[in-house]
Parts: C-alpha cells; structure tokens; sequence
C-alpha cells in the first residue's frame, strides 16, 4: 500500500486499475443483472458468468492501458497468469455471493423501499455483488501487480 502512497508512478497504475475496475464493474453488473432478470438465473451462476465477461474486459484494458510497458512476457502467458489470478479471485468471490445474500436480503427487506422497480431481492443481490467485488479487487490488484505484471518497474 506504501508504493502506491509514496510511488507517482505506481499511484497512477492504481489510478488507471482503478478505471479499468471501474469498467469491469459495469460489465460484471450488467451481465449479472441481465442474466438475472431475463432468464432467472440464480446469483452464484449470474455472478460467475458475470465475472468471466469482467475478466477479458479487464485484462484487454489493463494490458494496453494501466501495463503498456509489461511487454517482457507473451500475451498468451499474461493472459494466463491474469486469468489465475482472477479464478482465485473468483473462489473468493463465490462463497462471499453465496454466503453475504441471506443476511443482506433479510436486511433489504427491512428497509422501507419506495414503491419501484427496485425489490429488497435485487437490492440485496446487487450489495451482495458490490461486498464480493470490492474484496476480491484488492487480491486482484496486488497479484497482478507483482505476478502478472511484475515485469514493470
């Protein structure tokens, strides 16, 4: 964490991952939610689904865009690399999806939400995918950074 605080160069990475996650996410919600409200499909599958769209999102922005100086490695490998790094992520993303939707539904639906279209259901899914994303793009950021991409001063 002191790299990014104390490191321009580094801050401006984070700065950059951060956009590129901030893309991924909208590409994650939006599949998530389109799979959820067009063919019913539970959570754990919508988010896993999902987050491979979010992956090949990322990795292309963050290649050409946060790492355009990580050329060392063939992309192939990269991509790999990536591609572990965002299957560990996702062995934490899916128990934290699976786990976290009881109690934030439960919490949802205490809330008095306005007559809309947004149900306690699709509130406690859309927190519950919220928690899981913001956990798992601290891993991602790190392993990336030193595995990934380690290759960049």
């Amino acid at each position: 964490m002191t790299m990014i605080l104390n490191n321009p160069r580094e801050r401006g990475r984070f700065l950059r991952f951060a956009v590129v996650g901030v893309i991924g996410a909208v590409v994650d919600f939006g599949v998530a939610n389109l799979l959820v409200a067009l063919f019913h499909a539970p959570l754990w599958l919508a988010g896993t689904v999902s987050f491979i769209a979010a992956v090949i999102s990322n990795f292309t922005w963050n290649r050409f865009w946060t790492y355009p100086d990580s050329r060392s490695k063939p992309v192939v490998r990269q991509l790999l690399e990536f591609t572990v790094v965002s299957v560990v992520g996702l062995g934490i993303r899916v128990p934290v999806l699976a786990f976290m939707e009881p109690p934030v539904l439960r919490l949802t639906r205490q809330l008095p939400l306005p007559v809309s279209p947004i149900t306690p259901e699709l509130l406690a899914k859309n927190i519950t995918l919220a928690i899981a994303v913001i956990i798992v793009m601290f891993w991602n950021f790190f392993a990336n950074r030193f595995w990934t991409y380690g290759d960049v001063e």
